[in-house]
């Protein structure tokens, strides 16, 4: 069916100097793996903390790490701030 895989890129996807769509294929790459870690790592928290929610949104929305990052350091940092049925209170 196809006798190499340049016959599976479209014709101009992959230039001489080794970039996608005008991306150089390291940035691509490093850009998954930036992506890869922080959901994982939001993924891990949401899923412990059974916040259903937080879990199928971190799952579903891609943002290269950006809801990520503010659900790891907003949302679980000032959970942690609170005891047990304790308010966290602002200090004067």
């Amino acid at each position: 069916m196809f006798d190499n895989l340049n016959d599976l890129i479209a014709p101009g996807a992959l230039t001489d100097t080794g970039s996608a769509l005008g991306f150089p294929v390291w940035l691509f790459i490093a850009l998954m793996l930036w992506s890869l870690v922080w959901k994982g790592l939001a993924l891990w928290h949401a899923g412990g903390r059974k916040q259903k929610i937080w879990f199928i949104i971190l799952l579903v929305v891609n943002t290269a790490g950006v809801l990520e990052i503010i659900y790891l350091f907003f949302v679980v940092k000032f959970q942690r701030g609170k005891k047990d049925g304790e308010e966290l209170k602002l200090s004067q």
